[in-house]
Order: structure tokens, then C-alpha cells, then sequence
């Protein structure tokens, strides 16, 4: 993307999605960008590749849920920018039949997005907030690609650290869910051996995410509620998840 401003872009300011954009490689992203996700990895050295590892993970957890687990529609919260091996094509390669809504509150990310799906008939992309799960799930309902009584795979993955305090509003999204629904989440994680590395994140996001909150893996998990959350081995694998275990905690849960 070039750096000279689209009409409605303030290109000055750091953007979540385009950070995440610059650190998988892509090229949807602007120097304050750049700059920003270059601070990140000098506070986190491992963040490039957890940004890949965490796109795997996403990746496994799709191809879980549309092959063994049945599920055959998802709802991506906070998706982001469209990139490489997003939701629905991975699901399709299990299940061509499988249908995804694209949630995301960031206009250009959903400009962007509606753009590249247009021709995706089972396939769509909302602009809403997680801050307004009414309106959220309206929104979803309203494309009719999710039936609210059918098992629903929803992922918040790498969006909850950037809300002061959600757990009330994970809460609002679980009980909209069928029986057996699996929830998927991953967030940035606060330990004592990273306290001062986790609050120079803080900082650089101060401007693109000013919520944004570490916390600990016990706190992580209470946003399931009481689905049953499956072993993180089951998705990633063990030497995985002790090289980026100071950096973010992933998993999935099933609704009973």
C-alpha cells in the first residue's frame, strides 16, 4: 500500500489490523504502521513469528471445527484485514459449503473487505463492535448466512486485549450460542518475567488501542465461562506453546 493517504485515512496513526498486516508480511500498511509493529518486536522479539504462529493456529482451529467438530458456519470477530488463508477459505477446503461472517469495527477494514469478498455469496463482512453485541448479532443474523440455532464456531482471536473489560460482553456472545458451538480466543498474556516488556506494548498501541490490557492465563480462561475448553496440544504443538508461552495463551472451547 502506498503511503499517501486514502480519503477518510489518518495514515499518522498506528492502525491494529495494519500492525498485524506488516508483521505477517503484508502489504496493507503505512509507516506509523511500520513503526509501531517494529517497536512491538524490539519489546517482543518472538512477535514476528508468533504473528505467524498465531495464523496457524487460527488456521488449525478452522479445519478442526469445519472437519471433526460439524461446524458449518463461523463468525469472525475482529477479523482485520483480509490476508492470506483467511476463515472461509480455509473452511471451504474442509466444507465448500461453509458459511462466514466477517465482524470487524474499523470502516476501512470492512470497505476492504466487502471488496474482496463480493463475488463470496456465502461469505460476507459487518462493520459492528464487540462493545455493542445487540447490534452485533443483529447485524450477523441479518446476512442470514448464520441460522442461531445451529452450532456457530465464533473467534475473538487477538481482539480482547484491546478492550478494558469484556468479559461481560464475551458473556452476552456465549449465551446467543447453540449447544455445542465452540468459542475460539487468544490473547496477549501477562506474566511477572515480561511485566516491563508487556507495558511498552501498552504504550506503542496507546494511540491505535488505548484498552489494551494483558492479562493473566487464569483470567484468559474465564472468558469461556463454563464451556469445556480443549487442550491447547490438541491444536498446537508442545514445543510451540512453551517457546510463546510469555507472549499469548490460545485456545478453544466447546458450549455443552
Amino acid at each position: 500500500m502506498s503511503d499517501r493517504a486514502p480519503g477518510g485515512i489518518d495514515v499518522s496513526v498506528p492502525n491494529v489490523a495494519r500492525i498485524y498486516d506488516y508483521m505477517l508480511g503484508g502489504k496493507d500498511n503505512f509507516a506509523a504502521d511500520r513503526a509501531a509493529a517494529e517497536q512491538v518486536v524490539k519489546a517482543f522479539p518472538e512477535s514476528r513469528e508468533g504473528a505467524r504462529r498465531h495464523r496457524e493456529f487460527l488456521g488449525t482451529v478452522v479445519r478442526y471445527l469445519a472437519g471433526e467438530a460439524g461446524i458449518r458456519q463461523f463468525v469472525d470477530i475482529g477479523a482485520g484485514l483480509p490476508t492470506q488463508k483467511n476463515v472461509h477459505e480455509v473452511a471451504h477446503e474442509v466444507n465448500p459449503h461453509a458459511r462466514v461472517v466477517y465482524i470487524d469495527n474499523d470502516p476501512v477494514v470492512c470497505v476492504h473487505g466487502r471488496a474482496l469478498l463480493a463475488n463470496s455469496p456465502s461469505v460476507a463482512m459487518i462493520e459492528a463492535d464487540l462493545r455493542d453485541v445487540d447490534d452485533l448479532w443483529r447485524k450477523t443474523l441479518a446476512t442470514r448466512l448464520i441460522d442461531p440455532d445451529e452450532p456457530v464456531g465464533v473467534l475473538m482471536f487477538a481482539i480482547l486485549h484491546f478492550l478494558d473489560d469484556p468479559g461481560e460482553l464475551v458473556a452476552e456472545v456465549r449465551d446467543r450460542m447453540a449447544p455445542g458451538s465452540y468459542l475460539g480466543i487468544s490473547h496477549m498474556v501477562r506474566r511477572p518475567s515480561r511485566a516491563e516488556d508487556v507495558e511498552r506494548m501498552s504504550e506503542i498501541y496507546s494511540d491505535a488501542a488505548p484498552g489494551f490490557k494483558a492479562r493473566t492465563v487464569e483470567e484468559i480462561k474465564a472468558f469461556f465461562g463454563d464451556f469445556e475448553i480443549l487442550p491447547q496440544e490438541q491444536f498446537i504443538p508442545l514445543h510451540i506453546i512453551a517457546r510463546f508461552s510469555s507472549l499469548g495463551f490460545s485456545s478453544v472451547a466447546r458450549k455443552p
